[in-house]
C-alpha cells in the first residue's frame, strides 16, 4: 500500500497536466468551450491527487528519503522548491478556475501563462520526488499523522 497510492497519486498528477496541455491547446485554437472542459478536467485531476496525497500522508506517513545519507540535503532542498511550486500553482490553478468560470478574462490570461508554468513544474518535480522515493531508491521509513500523535 505504501507503494500503490503513491503511484496513482502520481498518475492524476500526470493526467492533470496532460489534461492542462490540452486545454492550452485550444485555446490557442480559439475552442473556448474545449479549453474550459480540458482545464476543468485538469482541475479534477488535481483534486483527486490532493485528497489522495493528503489521505497517504494522514493516514499511512510521509515516505522519507532512503538514498545515501550523502544526498539529503540536496534532495530536501529538491522537496522544498517542489513544495513551493505545488503550493504556488494550487493556489494559481484555483485562481484561474474562478477567473475562468467568471469571466474575469483579462486577468485570467495574464495569470495563465505563468499558472500554466508554474504547474508544469510542479507535475515535472511531482514526478522526480515519486522516482526518488520509490524507484531510484528504497523508500525509508514512514509514520501517519495518528500515529505520531497518538503512539
Amino acid at each position: 500500500m505504501e507503494f500503490l497510492l503513491p503511484t496513482i497519486n502520481t498518475f492524476f498528477i500526470i493526467l492533470s497536466a496532460i489534461f492542462m496541455a490540452i486545454g492550452l491547446k485550444h485555446i490557442r485554437a480559439k475552442q473556448i468551450e474545449l479549453h474550459e472542459k480540458w482545464m476543468k478536467l485538469a482541475a479534477l485531476a488535481a483534486l483527486i491527487f490532493f485528497i489522495g496525497y493528503v489521505s497517504k500522508t494522514v493516514f499511512i506517513g510521509s515516505t522519507q528519503f532512503g538514498g545515501p545519507d550523502n544526498l539529503v540535503p540536496f534532495y530536501v532542498t529538491f522537496l522544498i522548491s517542489h513544495i513551493i511550486l505545488s503550493t504556488t500553482g494550487g493556489v494559481l490553478g484555483a485562481y484561474q478556475l474562478f477567473t475562468g468560470t467568471k469571466r474575469k478574462l483579462g486577468i485570467h490570461r495574464k495569470v495563465g501563462p505563468v499558472a500554466a508554468t508554474i504547474w508544469f513544474l510542479t507535475a515535472i518535480t511531482g514526478i522526480m520526488v515519486y522516482a526518488l522515493l520509490y524507484i531510484i531508491y528504497p523508500g525509508g521509513s514512514t509514520a501517519g499523522l495518528f500515529d505520531a500523535i497518538f503512539h
